[in-house]
Protein backbone atom coordinates (compact mmCIF):
# COMPACT_ATOMS: atom_id res chain seq x y z
CA UNK A 1 0.00 0.00 0.00
CA UNK A 2 1.27 3.23 -1.12
CA UNK A 3 1.12 6.56 1.50
CA UNK A 4 2.92 10.05 1.43
CA UNK A 5 4.01 12.18 4.60
CA UNK A 6 5.64 15.87 4.05
CA UNK A 7 8.98 17.00 5.99
CA UNK A 8 11.19 19.34 4.78
CA UNK A 9 15.26 19.63 3.80
CA UNK A 10 17.42 21.93 5.72
CA UNK A 11 19.15 24.17 2.87
CA UNK A 12 21.26 27.09 4.56
CA UNK A 13 18.61 28.79 6.97
CA UNK A 14 15.98 28.15 4.62
CA UNK A 15 14.05 24.74 4.53
CA UNK A 16 12.54 22.85 1.50
CA UNK A 17 9.23 20.54 1.36
CA UNK A 18 10.43 16.80 0.97
CA UNK A 19 7.60 14.17 0.25
CA UNK A 20 8.81 11.54 2.46
CA UNK A 21 6.85 8.26 -0.33
CA UNK A 22 6.02 4.97 0.80
CA UNK A 23 4.98 2.10 -0.40
CA UNK A 24 4.88 -1.54 1.18
CA UNK A 25 4.35 -4.48 -1.27
CA UNK A 26 2.47 -7.57 -0.75
CA UNK A 27 4.81 -9.85 -2.89
CA UNK A 28 8.73 -10.67 -2.25
CA UNK A 29 10.94 -11.22 0.44
CA UNK A 30 11.40 -8.52 3.03
CA UNK A 31 13.80 -5.72 2.50
CA UNK A 32 13.82 -1.92 3.10
CA UNK A 33 15.13 0.11 0.44
CA UNK A 34 15.84 4.00 0.91
CA UNK A 35 15.98 6.14 -2.33
CA UNK A 36 15.93 9.57 -3.23
CA UNK A 37 19.75 10.70 -2.69
CA UNK A 38 19.45 9.81 1.17
CA UNK A 39 23.05 10.96 2.92
CA UNK A 40 24.51 8.39 5.61
CA UNK A 41 22.18 9.83 8.57
CA UNK A 42 19.20 9.70 6.32
CA UNK A 43 19.74 6.35 5.56
CA UNK A 44 20.63 4.88 9.35
CA UNK A 45 17.67 6.01 9.95
CA UNK A 46 16.35 2.75 8.56
CA UNK A 47 18.12 0.93 11.30
CA UNK A 48 16.62 3.52 13.96
CA UNK A 49 13.20 2.85 12.53
CA UNK A 50 13.12 -0.02 12.49
CA UNK A 51 14.00 -0.92 16.18
CA UNK A 52 11.75 1.87 17.37
CA UNK A 53 8.61 0.18 15.58
CA UNK A 54 8.98 -3.18 16.40
CA UNK A 55 9.71 -1.97 20.31
CA UNK A 56 6.78 -0.26 20.26
CA UNK A 57 4.73 -3.50 18.95
CA UNK A 58 4.89 -1.79 15.32
CA UNK A 59 5.75 -4.59 13.19
CA UNK A 60 5.50 -3.71 9.76
CA UNK A 61 8.71 -5.47 8.26
CA UNK A 62 7.64 -8.83 6.62
CA UNK A 63 7.52 -7.31 3.19
CA UNK A 64 9.15 -5.15 0.88
CA UNK A 65 9.71 -1.59 1.93
CA UNK A 66 10.37 1.09 -0.31
CA UNK A 67 10.79 4.73 1.06
CA UNK A 68 11.61 7.44 -1.33
CA UNK A 69 12.72 10.96 -0.76
CA UNK A 70 11.24 13.69 -3.25
CA UNK A 71 12.13 15.50 -5.07
CA UNK A 72 14.65 13.02 -5.71
CA UNK A 73 17.46 15.26 -7.36
CA UNK A 74 18.51 17.23 -3.65
CA UNK A 75 20.62 15.96 -1.35
CA UNK A 76 18.93 14.83 1.44
CA UNK A 77 20.94 15.30 5.45
CA UNK A 78 19.58 15.27 8.59
CA UNK A 79 17.69 12.80 11.20
CA UNK A 80 14.73 14.71 11.07
CA UNK A 81 13.46 12.33 8.80
CA UNK A 82 13.20 9.30 11.12
CA UNK A 83 9.39 10.31 12.13
CA UNK A 84 8.31 10.87 8.83
CA UNK A 85 9.68 7.44 7.42
CA UNK A 86 7.66 5.82 10.39
CA UNK A 87 4.58 7.58 9.96
CA UNK A 88 4.89 6.72 6.56
CA UNK A 89 5.46 2.93 6.98
CA UNK A 90 2.23 3.03 9.62
CA UNK A 91 0.19 4.46 6.93
CA UNK A 92 1.08 2.02 4.07
CA UNK A 93 0.70 -0.91 6.66
CA UNK A 94 -2.71 0.23 7.87
CA UNK A 95 -2.11 0.94 11.48
CA UNK A 96 -3.15 4.09 11.47
CA UNK A 97 -5.26 6.60 8.94
CA UNK A 98 -3.89 8.50 5.86
CA UNK A 99 -2.19 11.71 7.51
CA UNK A 100 -3.62 14.86 6.17
CA UNK A 101 -1.99 16.97 3.96
CA UNK A 102 -1.74 19.92 6.25
CA UNK A 103 0.76 18.12 8.72
CA UNK A 104 4.65 18.70 8.47
CA UNK A 105 6.65 15.48 10.39
CA UNK A 106 10.69 16.22 11.68
CA UNK A 107 12.04 14.60 14.47
CA UNK A 108 14.49 11.87 15.76
CA UNK A 109 13.79 8.53 16.98
CA UNK A 110 15.33 6.43 19.72
CA UNK A 111 16.11 2.73 19.66
CA UNK A 112 12.65 2.53 21.97
CA UNK A 113 10.79 4.94 19.91
CA UNK A 114 11.07 7.96 22.27
CA UNK A 115 11.34 11.34 19.79
CA UNK A 116 14.87 13.41 20.36
CA UNK A 117 15.25 16.91 19.34
CA UNK A 118 17.04 18.28 16.33
CA UNK A 119 19.00 20.86 14.84
CA UNK A 120 17.32 23.35 12.33
CA UNK A 121 13.73 23.24 13.75
CA UNK A 122 13.06 27.22 13.25
CA UNK A 123 13.75 26.89 9.55
CA UNK A 124 11.80 24.23 9.27
CA UNK A 125 8.97 25.57 11.09
CA UNK A 126 9.07 28.69 8.77
CA UNK A 127 9.27 26.52 5.87
CA UNK A 128 6.64 25.00 6.49
CA UNK A 129 4.65 27.82 7.35
CA UNK A 130 5.38 29.09 4.05
CA UNK A 131 4.62 26.06 2.15
CA UNK A 132 1.04 26.71 2.92
CA UNK A 133 0.85 23.94 6.05
CA UNK A 134 -1.34 24.32 9.32
CA UNK A 135 0.39 21.40 11.49
CA UNK A 136 3.50 20.70 12.38
CA UNK A 137 4.25 17.61 14.66
CA UNK A 138 7.95 17.53 16.46
CA UNK A 139 9.57 15.90 19.56
CA UNK A 140 8.40 17.45 23.08
CA UNK A 141 12.05 19.23 23.32
CA UNK A 142 11.55 21.34 19.85
CA UNK A 143 8.12 22.45 20.84
CA UNK A 144 9.21 26.04 21.80
CA UNK A 145 11.56 26.50 19.00
CA UNK A 146 9.27 25.60 16.64
CA UNK A 147 6.26 27.50 18.24
CA UNK A 148 8.58 30.97 17.41
CA UNK A 149 6.59 30.98 13.83
CA UNK A 150 3.44 32.40 14.06
CA UNK A 151 0.59 30.88 11.94
CA UNK A 152 1.44 27.52 12.29
CA UNK A 153 -0.03 25.01 15.08
CA UNK A 154 3.01 22.75 17.12
CA UNK A 155 2.47 19.59 18.14
CA UNK A 156 4.98 17.93 20.26
CA UNK A 157 5.36 14.47 21.66
CA UNK A 158 7.62 12.42 23.44
CA UNK A 159 7.31 9.05 21.54
CA UNK A 160 6.08 7.63 18.39
CA UNK A 161 2.57 5.98 19.98
CA UNK A 162 1.66 9.37 21.34
CA UNK A 163 1.70 10.54 17.23
CA UNK A 164 0.23 7.77 15.65
CA UNK A 165 -2.53 8.42 18.07
CA UNK A 166 -2.81 11.60 17.51
CA UNK A 167 -3.30 10.92 13.88
CA UNK A 168 -5.74 7.99 14.79
CA UNK A 169 -7.77 11.03 16.23
CA UNK A 170 -8.12 13.18 13.33
CA UNK A 171 -4.93 15.02 14.02
CA UNK A 172 -7.12 16.88 16.67
CA UNK A 173 -5.84 18.39 19.38
CA UNK A 174 -4.67 21.76 21.59
CA UNK A 175 -1.51 23.06 19.96
CA UNK A 176 1.53 23.99 22.16
CA UNK A 177 1.33 27.40 23.80
CA UNK A 178 4.06 29.89 23.58
CA UNK A 179 4.63 33.27 24.26
CA UNK A 180 6.63 34.62 21.94
CA UNK A 181 5.82 37.94 22.50
CA UNK A 182 6.91 38.31 27.07
CA UNK A 183 10.58 36.06 25.84
CA UNK A 184 11.47 38.71 23.60
CA UNK A 185 10.60 41.63 25.63
CA UNK A 186 11.84 40.02 28.77
CA UNK A 187 14.54 42.80 30.01
CA UNK A 188 17.67 42.33 28.35
CA UNK A 189 20.66 43.17 31.08
CA UNK A 190 24.46 43.51 30.61
CA UNK A 191 27.46 42.96 32.86
CA UNK A 192 29.46 45.79 31.12
CA UNK A 193 28.72 49.17 30.55
CA UNK A 194 30.55 51.76 28.53
CA UNK A 195 31.07 54.01 32.03
CA UNK A 196 33.68 51.62 32.40
CA UNK A 197 35.59 53.24 30.15
CA UNK A 198 37.71 56.08 30.82
CA UNK A 199 39.09 58.58 28.77
CA UNK A 200 39.43 57.39 24.78
CA UNK A 201 36.63 60.47 23.96
CA UNK A 202 37.85 60.03 19.94
CA UNK A 203 37.67 56.02 20.02
CA UNK A 204 34.52 55.84 22.43
CA UNK A 205 32.88 58.54 19.57
CA UNK A 206 33.81 56.21 16.73
CA UNK A 207 32.17 53.37 18.66
CA UNK A 208 28.92 55.40 19.00
CA UNK A 209 29.04 56.23 14.69
CA UNK A 210 30.08 52.96 14.29
CA UNK A 211 26.64 51.34 16.19
CA UNK A 212 24.24 54.17 14.84
CA UNK A 213 25.10 53.15 11.28
CA UNK A 214 26.34 49.81 11.87
CA UNK A 215 29.87 50.87 9.94
CA UNK A 216 33.04 48.53 10.43
CA UNK A 217 35.22 49.79 13.09
CA UNK A 218 38.94 49.60 13.24
CA UNK A 219 41.13 50.35 16.24
CA UNK A 220 45.15 50.48 16.53
CA UNK A 221 47.04 51.22 19.84
CA UNK A 222 49.52 49.78 22.36
CA UNK A 223 48.45 47.10 24.68
CA UNK A 224 46.23 48.18 27.18
CA UNK A 225 44.60 51.24 25.90
CA UNK A 226 41.48 49.90 25.83
CA UNK A 227 40.63 48.70 22.56
CA UNK A 228 38.92 44.88 24.03
CA UNK A 229 37.51 46.99 26.30
CA UNK A 230 35.35 49.60 23.78
CA UNK A 231 35.11 46.57 21.77
CA UNK A 232 33.10 44.42 24.45
CA UNK A 233 31.12 47.07 25.28
CA UNK A 234 29.59 47.72 21.51
CA UNK A 235 26.53 45.54 21.81
CA UNK A 236 25.66 47.31 24.62
CA UNK A 237 25.09 50.54 22.80
CA UNK A 238 23.24 48.44 20.17
CA UNK A 239 19.45 49.03 20.09
CA UNK A 240 17.50 45.64 20.67
CA UNK A 241 17.02 43.53 17.72
CA UNK A 242 13.27 43.05 15.43
CA UNK A 243 11.54 40.27 16.21
CA UNK A 244 12.31 39.66 12.37
CA UNK A 245 16.12 40.08 13.24
CA UNK A 246 15.88 38.18 16.12
CA UNK A 247 14.21 35.10 14.21
CA UNK A 248 16.60 35.35 11.36
CA UNK A 249 19.40 35.30 13.72
CA UNK A 250 18.20 32.17 15.89
CA UNK A 251 17.65 30.78 12.41
CA UNK A 252 21.70 30.64 11.94
CA UNK A 253 22.17 28.90 15.36
CA UNK A 254 19.34 26.33 14.79
CA UNK A 255 21.21 25.31 11.76
CA UNK A 256 24.35 25.62 13.11
CA UNK A 257 23.13 22.51 16.30
CA UNK A 258 23.07 25.57 18.96
CA UNK A 259 19.73 26.12 19.84
CA UNK A 260 17.48 23.04 20.94
CA UNK A 261 14.71 25.03 22.88
CA UNK A 262 12.89 28.58 22.05
CA UNK A 263 13.96 29.92 25.37
CA UNK A 264 17.52 30.41 23.19
CA UNK A 265 15.77 32.70 20.95
CA UNK A 266 18.44 35.41 20.17
CA UNK A 267 17.24 38.78 21.97
CA UNK A 268 20.77 40.03 22.05
CA UNK A 269 22.65 41.43 19.28
CA UNK A 270 25.23 38.27 19.04
CA UNK A 271 28.96 39.38 19.82
CA UNK A 272 31.52 36.71 18.54
CA UNK A 273 35.04 37.10 18.88
CA UNK A 274 36.96 34.11 17.21
CA UNK A 275 41.07 33.56 18.34
CA UNK A 276 43.94 34.28 16.16
CA UNK A 277 44.33 30.92 15.46
CA UNK A 278 41.24 29.80 13.90
CA UNK A 279 40.94 28.67 10.34
CA UNK A 280 39.30 30.23 7.17
CA UNK A 281 36.49 27.33 7.70
CA UNK A 282 35.67 28.58 11.49
CA UNK A 283 35.66 31.87 10.19
CA UNK A 284 33.48 31.57 6.70
CA UNK A 285 32.36 28.32 7.40
CA UNK A 286 32.36 24.96 5.79
CA UNK A 287 33.15 21.14 7.19
CA UNK A 288 31.47 18.59 4.59
CA UNK A 289 28.02 19.63 6.13
CA UNK A 290 28.49 23.60 5.43
CA UNK A 291 27.76 24.70 8.75
CA UNK A 292 27.91 28.31 9.40
CA UNK A 293 30.95 30.03 10.37
CA UNK A 294 31.58 32.90 12.58
CA UNK A 295 30.86 35.41 10.03
CA UNK A 296 27.29 34.17 9.90
CA UNK A 297 26.89 33.80 14.10
CA UNK A 298 27.47 37.33 14.31
CA UNK A 299 24.54 38.28 11.99
CA UNK A 300 22.48 41.39 13.25
CA UNK A 301 25.64 42.17 15.76
CA UNK A 302 29.23 41.90 16.13
CA UNK A 303 31.90 40.13 14.75
CA UNK A 304 34.87 41.30 17.15
CA UNK A 305 38.48 39.87 15.43
CA UNK A 306 41.50 40.79 18.83
CA UNK A 307 44.88 41.14 17.40
CA UNK A 308 43.82 41.48 13.95
CA UNK A 309 47.13 41.37 13.21
CA UNK A 310 47.84 37.99 14.48
CA UNK A 311 45.67 36.38 11.87
CA UNK A 312 47.22 34.70 9.07
CA UNK A 313 46.93 36.80 5.89
CA UNK A 314 44.52 33.85 3.84
CA UNK A 315 42.07 33.67 6.84
CA UNK A 316 41.89 37.79 6.62
CA UNK A 317 41.36 38.24 2.90
CA UNK A 318 37.99 35.48 3.18
CA UNK A 319 36.59 38.38 4.88
CA UNK A 320 36.25 40.51 1.40
CA UNK A 321 32.97 38.88 0.12
CA UNK A 322 31.25 39.08 3.20
CA UNK A 323 32.29 42.43 4.10
CA UNK A 324 31.08 43.66 0.89
CA UNK A 325 27.75 41.19 0.04
CA UNK A 326 27.03 40.64 3.38
CA UNK A 327 26.34 36.88 2.76
CA UNK A 328 28.89 34.30 2.23
CA UNK A 329 28.34 31.31 -0.31
CA UNK A 330 29.94 27.85 1.21
CA UNK A 331 30.67 25.49 -1.88
CA UNK A 332 31.14 22.16 -1.18
CA UNK A 333 30.79 18.67 -3.10
CA UNK A 334 27.74 18.65 -4.67
CA UNK A 335 26.00 21.20 -2.27
CA UNK A 336 26.38 24.46 -2.18
CA UNK A 337 24.72 27.18 0.92
CA UNK A 338 23.89 30.95 1.43
CA UNK A 339 24.33 32.11 4.72
CA UNK A 340 23.79 35.27 6.07
CA UNK A 341 26.83 37.52 7.10
CA UNK A 342 25.00 40.71 8.13
CA UNK A 343 27.77 41.99 10.62
CA UNK A 344 29.35 44.68 11.98
CA UNK A 345 32.83 43.93 11.94
CA UNK A 346 35.03 45.65 14.87
CA UNK A 347 38.97 44.94 14.68
CA UNK A 348 41.76 45.47 17.30
CA UNK A 349 45.27 45.16 16.54
CA UNK A 350 48.77 46.88 17.92
CA UNK A 351 50.64 49.11 15.55
CA UNK A 352 53.94 46.75 15.72
CA UNK A 353 55.28 43.11 16.93
CA UNK A 354 56.02 44.60 20.73
CA UNK A 355 52.85 46.88 20.48
CA UNK A 356 54.82 49.99 21.31
CA UNK A 357 55.39 52.03 18.06
CA UNK A 358 54.27 55.46 19.08
CA UNK A 359 53.51 55.06 22.57
CA UNK A 360 54.26 57.27 24.77
CA UNK A 361 55.37 55.64 28.26
CA UNK A 362 57.48 52.52 26.45
CA UNK A 363 59.86 52.61 23.76
CA UNK A 364 59.22 50.55 20.31
CA UNK A 365 61.93 47.85 20.35
CA UNK A 366 60.89 46.89 16.41
CA UNK A 367 62.90 47.15 13.19
CA UNK A 368 61.56 48.92 10.28
CA UNK A 369 61.40 45.53 8.43
CA UNK A 370 59.38 43.84 11.17
CA UNK A 371 56.67 46.16 11.52
CA UNK A 372 56.55 46.20 7.48
CA UNK A 373 56.52 42.66 7.61
CA UNK A 374 53.65 43.03 10.29
CA UNK A 375 51.35 45.25 8.59
CA UNK A 376 52.25 43.46 5.34
CA UNK A 377 49.39 40.99 7.09
CA UNK A 378 46.29 43.47 6.35
CA UNK A 379 45.82 44.22 2.56
CA UNK A 380 44.95 47.43 1.37
CA UNK A 381 41.78 46.30 -0.17
CA UNK A 382 40.75 44.79 2.61
CA UNK A 383 41.48 48.00 4.82
CA UNK A 384 39.83 49.76 2.36
CA UNK A 385 36.38 47.94 3.29
CA UNK A 386 36.74 49.09 6.83
CA UNK A 387 34.65 52.55 7.15
CA UNK A 388 36.43 53.74 10.22
CA UNK A 389 39.87 53.70 11.57
CA UNK A 390 40.72 55.59 15.27
CA UNK A 391 44.20 55.35 17.42
CA UNK A 392 43.61 54.17 20.69
CA UNK A 393 46.79 56.28 22.43
CA UNK A 394 47.83 54.54 26.32
CA UNK A 395 45.97 56.41 29.31
CA UNK A 396 48.62 57.96 31.99
CA UNK A 397 47.77 55.57 35.34
CA UNK A 398 47.78 58.84 36.93
CA UNK A 399 45.15 60.35 34.84
CA UNK A 400 42.89 57.64 34.51
CA UNK A 401 42.89 57.10 38.21
CA UNK A 402 41.78 60.95 38.47
CA UNK A 403 38.99 61.11 35.60
CA UNK A 404 35.65 60.40 36.07
CA UNK A 405 33.33 57.38 34.68
CA UNK A 406 32.63 57.01 31.40
CA UNK A 407 29.09 58.39 30.06
CA UNK A 408 26.90 55.07 30.33
CA UNK A 409 25.88 52.91 27.70
CA UNK A 410 22.00 53.57 28.30
CA UNK A 411 22.35 57.38 27.27
CA UNK A 412 24.99 56.40 24.02
CA UNK A 413 22.26 53.32 22.91
CA UNK A 414 19.24 55.98 23.15
CA UNK A 415 20.94 58.51 20.57
CA UNK A 416 22.05 55.54 18.31
CA UNK A 417 18.23 54.37 18.69
CA UNK A 418 17.74 57.49 17.03
CA UNK A 419 19.56 57.21 14.30
CA UNK A 420 18.72 53.76 14.03
CA UNK A 421 14.96 55.12 13.47
CA UNK A 422 16.04 58.07 11.13
CA UNK A 423 17.51 55.19 8.95
CA UNK A 424 14.48 52.95 9.16
CA UNK A 425 12.13 56.04 7.79
CA UNK A 426 14.54 56.76 5.17
CA UNK A 427 14.78 52.80 3.76
CA UNK A 428 11.39 52.30 4.36
CA UNK A 429 10.92 51.22 1.09
CA UNK A 430 14.04 49.63 0.51
CA UNK A 431 16.16 46.33 1.62
CA UNK A 432 18.20 48.78 3.09
CA UNK A 433 18.65 48.89 6.95
CA UNK A 434 21.41 51.00 7.48
CA UNK A 435 23.54 54.01 5.70
CA UNK A 436 26.86 51.50 5.80
CA UNK A 437 24.07 49.10 3.14
CA UNK A 438 23.16 51.86 0.71
CA UNK A 439 23.53 51.18 -2.80
CA UNK A 440 25.76 53.29 -5.14
CA UNK A 441 22.24 54.40 -5.92
CA UNK A 442 20.86 55.53 -2.57
CA UNK A 443 24.49 56.63 -1.83
CA UNK A 444 23.43 59.30 -4.96
CA UNK A 445 20.01 59.95 -3.60
CA UNK A 446 20.56 60.40 0.57
CA UNK A 447 24.06 62.11 0.54
CA UNK A 448 23.82 64.97 -1.35
CA UNK A 449 26.54 68.07 -0.49
CA UNK A 450 26.12 71.69 -1.30
CA UNK A 451 28.45 72.57 -3.93
CA UNK A 452 30.95 74.03 -1.00
CA UNK A 453 30.96 70.67 1.13
CA UNK A 454 31.43 68.74 -2.48
CA UNK A 455 34.19 70.88 -3.10
CA UNK A 456 35.82 69.71 0.34
CA UNK A 457 35.66 66.48 0.07
CA UNK A 458 36.68 66.50 -3.58
CA UNK A 459 40.12 68.28 -2.52
CA UNK A 460 40.62 66.06 0.51
CA UNK A 461 40.07 62.89 -1.67
CA UNK A 462 42.71 63.87 -4.30
CA UNK A 463 44.95 64.81 -1.64
CA UNK A 464 44.85 61.49 0.20
CA UNK A 465 44.61 59.63 -2.53
CA UNK A 466 41.08 57.90 -1.89
CA UNK A 467 39.89 55.53 -3.85
CA UNK A 468 36.47 55.41 -5.21
CA UNK A 469 35.47 53.04 -2.59
CA UNK A 470 37.00 55.58 0.28
CA UNK A 471 35.30 58.06 -0.89
CA UNK A 472 32.09 56.53 -0.68
CA UNK A 473 32.51 55.18 2.77
CA UNK A 474 33.13 58.84 3.68
CA UNK A 475 29.79 59.49 2.47
CA UNK A 476 27.75 56.77 4.12
CA UNK A 477 29.80 58.22 7.58
CA UNK A 478 29.09 61.84 7.22
CA UNK A 479 25.25 60.68 6.42
CA UNK A 480 25.35 58.92 9.77
CA UNK A 481 27.12 61.47 11.85
CA UNK A 482 24.36 63.87 10.51
CA UNK A 483 21.59 61.72 11.71
CA UNK A 484 23.15 61.35 15.07
CA UNK A 485 22.94 65.79 15.01
CA UNK A 486 19.58 65.18 13.85
CA UNK A 487 20.84 66.99 10.75
CA UNK A 488 18.33 66.21 6.76
CA UNK A 489 21.43 67.76 5.53
CA UNK A 490 25.40 66.59 5.56
CA UNK A 491 27.09 69.64 6.57
CA UNK A 492 31.25 70.35 6.24
CA UNK A 493 31.77 69.75 9.66
CA UNK A 494 30.21 66.10 9.11
CA UNK A 495 32.18 65.60 6.18
CA UNK A 496 35.81 66.44 7.99
CA UNK A 497 34.97 64.49 11.03
CA UNK A 498 34.42 61.64 8.89
CA UNK A 499 37.11 62.12 6.88
CA UNK A 500 39.27 61.92 10.62
CA UNK A 501 38.62 58.34 10.62
CA UNK A 502 39.68 57.30 7.22
CA UNK A 503 43.40 59.47 7.63
CA UNK A 504 45.35 57.06 10.19
CA UNK A 505 48.64 57.16 10.17
CA UNK A 506 50.27 54.73 8.94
Amino acid sequence: MFSKVFSALVNGIEAEIVEVETDISSVGLPSFNMVGLAETAVKESRDRVKSAMKNMNLNVFAHPITINLAPGDIKKEGTHFDLPVAIGLTCSAGMVKQVPEDCLFAGELSLDGKLRAVGGMLPIAEGARKAGFKKLIVPADNADEAAVIDGLDVFPFDDLSSVTEFINNDCKGTPHAFDRTSLFSAVKEYTVDFADVKGQFTARRCAEIAAAGMHNLFMIGSPGSGKTMIARRMPTILPDMSLTEAIETTKIYSVAGLIRSGRDLAVHRPFCSPHHTSSSIALIGGTSKAIPGQVSLASNGVLFLDELLEFPRSVLETLRQPLEDKEVTVSRAGRTVTYPANFMLVAAANPCPCGYLGDKQKECTCSPSQIQKYRSRLSGPLMDRIDLHVEVGSADIAELAAMKDGEPSENIRKRVAQAHAIQSARFKHSKTRFNSRMSEKETKKYCILDEKTAKLLETAAKKYNLSARSYSKVLKTARTIADLDSSAEIAAKHILESLQYRLIQE
